[in-house]
């Protein structure tokens, strides 16, 4: 074998390799690409303990005899004497006005037709 057709030999190994290098680094990124945006998007949050600073609410467990049929723990019970603050008056305000709908009113055009619409 002449010394041209080694080194080309040894040059085409040597690709083979970088090549099996670079689609497995790629891989292994996208693997941990997936698994970071699994995480960022909270679908693996259920596999993670945590320490939860919410309260149980054993009425409402799956596993209750009758599930809502007790009281709710304190924690769950709002006073419902406590005074409204300000800032939150205006969103526990009753809604006036007419209710949107659905349906137009008689004689109102359900789609508008024109040259300015399209």
């Amino acid at each position: 074998m002449t010394k041209k057709k080694q080194q080309s030999r040894a040059v085409k190994a040597q690709e083979a390799r970088r090549t099996r290098a670079i689609v497995a680094a790629s891989a292994v990124g996208a693997v941990i690409a997936g698994v970071g945006a699994a995480f960022g998007m909270g679908w693996l949050d259920r596999f993670l303990p945590t320490g939860n600073a919410e309260h149980d609410a054993p009425d409402l467990a799956a596993d209750a005899p009758t599930p809502g049929s007790t009281r709710a723990p304190e924690a769950f019970r709002p006073d419902p004497t406590a005074p409204v603050p300000a800032s939150e008056r205006e969103g526990l305000r009753p809604a006036t006005g007419p209710a949107p709908t659905l349906a137009a009113t008689r004689g109102e055009m359900a789609n508008q037709t024109g040259s300015s619409n399209g």
